[in-house]
């Protein structure tokens, strides 16, 4: 009907008149034209923004082990605060628990560092076993559906660290296993688990890596999948949730895209 503006083109018009009043006002941590936010966004990195409370980010214990896990350099301008702070505390969570600490997926050991810090992990008496190709992906693991969905990105994005990761865990209880899983995971002689790390980007290698290491994760023991939440990860996701459906688990998905599982 002629003189009737459509309830979308107003929208419109309003969005418009606000950006040319406000844009140049717009910050990092601006209050941003939107209901869901409650005040200035206080963290807008890697797929998450809110503007709950993240003072954590602050907290001097986690402050320093955050920077030593920047220290690594996993790739230039690593904000992955939220995410470590995740794995920092599930780790103190369970230090008190029987066995050890093992990581699946570890580049630079951006995260294990922050953790051998932030729980004084030498105090524990525990070892910490990092597996890794430590180069990167194995194409030949990776399927043709995980490619499709984008997984086929992470070809040649990564650097030889090897060395690198052996000096950086020199002086602590830890072992650096490297090759591909799950051809490496004998290799790895921990007993008991109370920590279980997966972050590998393909499906292959993480099923593999937790059917292995089940049995052996503790009572009340942690497994963090690091990709399970991520879209171009969504592979992963479908058969980590038949996996915990098999296992009769439930797996708590965090807005980080983080998934937990605490063993029964």
């Amino acid at each position: 009907m002629k003189g009737i503006v459509p309830q979308s083109l107003k929208l419109f018009r309003i969005r418009i008149k606000w950006f040319i009043k406000n844009y140049r006002t717009i910050f990092y941590n601006s209050e941003l034209f939107t209901h869901e936010l409650n005040g200035r966004a206080t963290y807008k990195t890697d797929g998450l923004i809110t503007s709950n409370n993240s003072d954590f980010i602050n907290e001097p214990r986690f402050a320093k082990a955050y920077h030593l896990a920047k220290q690594t350099n996993p790739w230039n301008n690593f904000t992955l605060q939220w995410r470590v702070y995740i794995v920092c505390w599930l780790a103190d969570y369970v230090k008190k628990l029987e066995g050890d600490f093992v990581e699946c997926g570890v580049n630079t050991g951006a995260y294990s560092r922050a953790i051998i810090d932030y729980i004084n992990f030498p105090a524990t008496n525990k070892k910490f076993y990092l597996l890794d190709t430590f180069s990167g992906l194995v194409e030949d693991l990776v399927s043709d559906k995980e490619k499709s969905a984008g997984i086929n990105n992470y070809f040649g994005s990564y650097k030889d660290v090897y060395q690198q990761v052996k000096e950086t865990f020199s002086a602590f209880n830890v072992e650096v296993i490297k090759g591909a899983v799950p051809d490496t995971l004998p290799l790895c002689k921990a007993e008991k688990i109370c920590y279980l790390s997966i972050d590998m980007n393909c499906v292959e290698p993480e099923i593999a890596a937790t059917e292995y290491f089940w049995d052996k994760v503790v009572s009340g023991g942690v497994i963090i999948l690091d990709d399970y939440g991520f879209p171009v990860h969504i592979n992963q996701k479908d058969a980590f949730d038949k996996f915990a459906k098999e296992k009769k688990v439930e797996i708590l998905c965090l807005p980080t895209g983080q998934g937990i599982i605490f063993k029964p």
